[in-house]
């Protein structure tokens, strides 16, 4: 509950006299009701000692509120223009990998082109090895194999896992993986009797992956790449 206001309870009609007393006897209510400094008028600095300057304090209050209203519109602007770009990269990545013509030219846009094309150290498609082999998925081809279980053991139930300051994982990046400080991995679900598989891509800056970032435009990206990789080799959905 708030403090009482002179005659809250009876009612009664306040006079200047009543306001000027409780602010007297609440000389900090101001401090618990800033949003009120706003909306009085100040004195003049030159009507005599004892006067408080409230201009200075409004003045001070405002621009407060303008420089975090101008810092906050500075984030949105670049957060704004950090995700446009972003989703520009994307688009150019899925046009890139819908234009492939063979799974092997695939293989070599995921593995060479998206990491240029997403501004990245480095793009890897891993998939865990099993009784559902893919086509041509070996080391030469690209295609880096993992042990099984190996997929859900990093992953668990997560479809994206970001995760920044690492070092990156040879069975992943290979002789890269000293480069890699962050990385994001995004499951892949290839479909029919294929394996398990992921998507990395992995960065030398140690935040440019973190837990909190959205996700959405590298699971979009991961679903064109299942669909591409189902195309290239008629498998079933």
């Amino acid at each position: 509950m708030g403090r009482e206001t002179p005659h809250a309870a009876t009612g009664d009609a306040l006079t200047a006299e009543d306001v000027a007393a409780y602010l007297r006897d609440n000389p900090d209510f101001l401090l618990h009701q800033p949003d009120l400094a706003s909306h009085l008028t100040p004195p003049k600095a030159e009507l005599g000692d004892g006067v408080v300057d409230l201009q200075g304090f409004m003045l001070q209050k405002l621009r407060g509120e303008v420089g975090r209203l101008s810092e906050q519109q500075r984030d949105l602007i670049a957060n704004a223009r950090a995700n446009l770009n972003n989703q520009n990269r994307i688009h150019a990545a899925v046009l890139f990998l819908m234009d492939c013509r063979s799974f092997e030219h695939l293989i070599q846009t995921i593995t060479t082109d998206l990491a240029v094309l997403l501004d990245l150290d480095v793009a890897c498609l891993a998939v865990e090895a099993g009784t559902g082999e893919i086509p041509h998925a070996h080391h030469r081809s690209g295609v880096r194999v993992l042990e099984p279980g190996t997929v859900g053991r990093w992953m668990g139930k997560r479809d994206v896992l970001l995760r920044p300051d690492i070092q990156g994982m040879a069975e992943i990046y290979g002789p890269a993986a000293p480069l890699v400080r962050s990385e994001a991995l995004v499951k892949l679900r290839i479909g029919g009797e294929a394996p398990t598989g992921i998507l990395a891509f992995g960065s030398r800056e140690p935040e440019m992956f973190h837990p909190g970032q959205a996700t959405e435009l590298l699971c979009f990206l991961s679903r064109v790449v299942e669909r591409c990789i189902r195309s290239r080799l008629d498998l079933p959905a």
